[in-house]
């Protein structure tokens, strides 16, 4: 919360102001974040009141928790802690209606209800990253970003389900908010489905491949993916150090600003990329701009070489008629709104000249020629040996059952890696990030010579499909082929709706857009996507009908197949793309 507020709040000429612009609603779930934090302060909502009417949701429509499979439900939440939750809530209340209380005036995040990936640390709990491998994980203490969030008084619910080893772009578990039988992507799948469905306010996703951008735009959810270093992954399960980050999944770009606000910033022990951001820190905005042309002076570009899944033809050719359509009006919204939208050639990441770290030439081979280093394994097995993950795993798997530690070694063994790096001459490590830089540099060219602030992309290009064993199509229909480009440059992207689709499906589906552009630039980001749904929230305000649930149907493999072109992992994805 900024200052002003603060102060406002303080002296009550806030909660006056900001009264007069609620509408009421039918159903308390429906207020946003902003909303219910005035609410709050006017004494017309309780943190309390706000946490039992999500839990009571959980209970009508989560289905049961702890199940890696389908659970009849939505399955967004696969744990919740109700008697913390409600104990958090008290504590909310109490430090709200105090205005002497020794840690100041409430911030705005104080009593609201969120979730956080199953990835993630929170103090108690088990984190199993969507793997029953993982029992008996607890956590001795909370991750960075959930000790932000308890800091500032957000109530932690409990765990949003993930892919299973947050492993896929589909989504292994859960249903898509808007039509159960859909697949909600993934690998952040719950932490997209509960915000949308009403299960809580807002949530942590995590994202090392498209794990935060795909299952927002499957459910519809607003998303800041930040730039590397930006937020802190202390506490995080990792996937690939050096590409993972955490960020905030909500119904409007504004909710999820107010998280990013919160848990943003420095944090030395934890995560020593958040070191590498520029001073002073780039302060998040949460208010959209006055005016009828917000946007005016940004020129925003649509990079004709982003391709996507469903053919080699430039990407607006690739979208269904719904996503084509939005597109096209979204792009007149835009302009309407003061910006200068103009098509240009991007860089071709079909081009092997171009990829000089994603997807990059094999830089060192081992004494076998079929053990070999790419720029982005070299990058990241570095960090991850740093790091002790591999080791820790190890040990942990040394006390599960010999399934599960067959199955944690298999993943996480050390038994290739550590030998890998080990042997690894230094210069190759440092040629890598040396790749990697120039990368960055390759895109900043192309953005500076086009004169383009920052890029906009359709994450998908097509409503989704089925479950797996529900129907046909299934999965997900167009994708962007280079989902996991930004997380290699480090790069922030923030996703929102701008439509729905009704082509061909018998429950309409969302269609989202998204923003991305050079890194820390993540305030010119939000800030446009603000002033956009300030202008348009028809869309991100739209709730889906109640689910028609039905009995489980567990199934014997209940996981998408991992390939070269669903995994958030970007080592398994680099085969494909050097086709």
């Amino acid at each position: 919360m900024n200052r002003f507020w603060q102060y406002a709040f303080q002296w009550g000429i806030g909660q006056r102001f900001q009264r007069r612009q609620i509408k009421s609603q039918a159903r308390l779930v429906d207020y946003s974040l902003v909303e219910m934090a005035a609410l709050l302060r006017t004494g017309e909502l309780t943190s309390r009141q706000i946490t039992l009417a999500y839990l009571e949701r959980i209970d009508q429509l989560n289905g049961p928790f702890e199940t890696y499979n389908d659970n009849g439900g939505y399955n967004a939440f696969v744990r919740v802690d109700r008697e913390q939750a409600l104990a958090q809530s008290q504590d909310a209340d109490a430090w709200i209606n105090n205005p002497d209380d020794p840690r100041g005036i409430a911030p705005m995040l104080c009593g609201i209800p969120v979730g956080v990936k199953d990835s993630i640390g929170i103090v108690g709990l088990e984190s199993k990253n969507g793997a029953p491998e993982f029992s008996t994980n607890f956590a001795l203490r909370n991750a960075t970003a959930v000790a932000r969030l308890r800091a500032a008084g957000a109530v932690v619910l409990g765990h949003t389900i993930c892919s299973r080893f947050s492993g896929s772009t589909v989504g292994d578990f859960g249903c898509n908010a808007w039509d159960v039988d859909k697949v909600p992507g993934g690998s952040s799948s719950g932490s997209a489905i509960a915000p949308i469905a009403r299960l809580c306010v807002a949530t942590l996703g995590e994202e090392t491949g498209g794990s935060m951008i795909i299952p927002a735009a499957a459910n519809g959810a607003s998303a800041i993916k930040p730039s590397l270093g930006y937020v802190s992954t202390g506490g995080l399960m990792p996937l690939r150090i050096g590409w993972d980050v955490v960020g905030p999944m909500a119904r409007s770009v504004q909710d999820a600003a107010h998280l990013l606000a919160a848990i943003q910033g420095p944090d030395p022990l934890g995560d020593p990329q958040t070191l590498y951001t520029p001073l002073p820190f780039p302060q998040m905005p949460t208010t959209p701009r006055p005016g009828d042309t917000p946007l005016t002076g940004l020129t925003i570009g649509v990079p004709q070489t982003d391709w996507m899944s469903a053919s080699d033809a430039p990407p607006g050719q690739t979208y269904d008629p719904d996503y084509g359509l939005a597109f096209e009006r979204f792009k007149q919204q835009l302009q309407q709104l003061g910006a200068r939208v103009i098509e240009f050639e991007g860089v071709n990441m079909a081009d092997e000249v171009n990829r000089l770290y994603y997807a990059g030439p094999i830089l060192w081979t081992t004494e076998n020629p079929d053990i070999f280093v790419t720029p982005a394994m070299a990058t990241t097995y570095c960090q991850q040996y740093e790091a002790s993950y591999w080791q820790a795993v190890q040990d942990f798997a040394a006390g599960r059952p010999d399934d599960d530690k067959e199955t944690l070694l298999r993943y996480y063994g050390t038994a290739f890696t550590h030998p890998v790096i080990e042997q690894m001459p230094c210069s190759v490590r440092i040629e890598a990030e040396q790749r990697r830089r120039a990368q960055m540099a390759l895109w900043q060219d192309a953005l500076d010579e086009a004169g383009v602030d920052f890029m906009v992309v359709m994450p998908l290009g097509a409503n989704v499909g089925f479950r797996m064993g529900l129907g046909e199509p299934s999965g997900l229909q167009n994708q962007r082929l280079y989902y996991d480009l930004p997380n290699a440059l480090g790069w922030p992207m923030v996703t929102f709706p701008i439509g729905h689709g009704t082509t061909g499906i018998t429950r309409q589906l969302p269609v989202n857009a998204a923003f991305w552009g050079p890194r820390f630039s993540d305030a010119c980001l939000v800030q446009a996507a603000l002033d956009y749904q300030e202008h348009h929230p028809e869309y991100h305000q739209q709730a889906p009908d109640e689910p028609q649930l039905r009995a489980p149907a567990p199934r014997a493999q209940p996981c998408w197949p991992i390939t070269r072109e669903n995994s958030t992992d970007p080592l398994v994805r680099e085969g494909s793309l050097r086709r």
